[in-house]
């Protein structure tokens, strides 16, 4: 059965509490509409940044309440399509992103797109590259700001979270509550503005209940690669514990040994920055899937 939830369930935290905006059962087809990362705040790049409700930032739709999650289990999160508006907006500023304290104004830019290309300058084009910067489970206690990325997924703003992906994420609570907002039409490595190209949006994903799924999350399967992504305070703590994830993901998938594992990553493993400007950041450990085998 397919779903649609209507931007209008926007949520700003995600949380046990959250009331779900939409039932389904496991194998289900929804459609989530998004507003931009803004909440569609921003018209003009002429607005004044400092007028902005920014209470309204980083909204994600839903929450989803998956019939038969239950805690300990895992949601598959299958991303179809991302559709995205034609304009994208972008900001940065003093104290945002990786350079900040280079910047003595806040500025907005709105770019349009075009035959599939960001009309960044009249002389620079950049193709479209579509993800979800925000998806994520409710945690098991309190609640945490769609902002912020941790261990039920969040604001992870991971290139790979694309369409074609597969997203598994922890159920922490009964049904899940999957929710998923701040879209981008392109996104470097890193996010070191502060934001991705912003855009409002249409994304269609299955979902299934797996029950019995020991891999650790949250994790993506994208081209035969599988990345383990991973959240904390700093980015070194945050690229250990993705690295100590594949590794177990080799050790059970494998016979190799716990010095073999590290080594195959020292080869064949990809340590990626995701995103070094939220409060928490995110790193990915990326391998080829030939390397693995019984991956369930």
């Amino acid at each position: 059965m397919k779903h649609f939830i209507s931007k209008e369930h926007a949520i700003y935290a995600m949380s046990a509490d959250n009331e779900p905006a939409c039932t389904v059962k496991s194998g289900d087809t929804i459609m989530f509409e998004t507003y931009d990362c803004f909440t569609d705040q921003i018209t003009s790049e002429d607005q004044v940044v400092e007028a902005l409700d920014w209470n309204k930032i980083n909204p994600a739709t839903g929450p989803v309440f998956i019939e038969g999650a239950e805690p300990g289990d895992v949601l598959e999160v299958e991303i179809h399509k991302i559709d995205i508006g034609d304009t994208v907006t972008l900001m940065t500023g003093p104290e945002l992103g990786v350079l900040g304290d280079e910047l003595d104004a806040m500025t907005i830019k709105r770019v349009p797109i075009v035959d599939e290309e960001l009309q960044f300058t009249e002389d620079i084009k950049i193709p479209v590259n579509k993800m979800i910067g925000v998806i994520g489970t409710a945690p098991a206690q309190g609640a945490i700001s769609c902002g912020v990325p941790d261990a039920h997924g969040g604001n992870m703003d991971t290139t790979v979270i694309t369409e074609g992906a597969k997203l598994y994420l922890p159920v922490n609570v009964a049904g899940g509550l999957l929710a998923l907002g701040d879209c981008h039409a392109a996104m470097g490595d890193g996010e070191v503005s502060v934001c991705g190209g912003e855009v409002p949006a249409q994304v269609t994903v299955t979902v299934h209940v797996l029950k019995n799924h020991t891999i650790p999350t949250p994790y993506v399967i994208k081209n035969n690669t599988i990345s383990m992504i991973a959240s904390a305070k700093t980015l070194d703590e945050a690229t250990v514990i993705a690295t100590k994830n594949m590794v177990h993901v080799i050790k059970r998938s494998t016979a190799l040994t716990d010095a073999e594992a590290i080594h195959l990553l020292s080869l064949a493993g990809q340590l990626r920055i995701s995103q070094i400007v939220d409060p928490n950041k995110t790193a990915r450990m990326e391998l080829p899937l030939r390397y693995l085998k019984n991956l369930t």
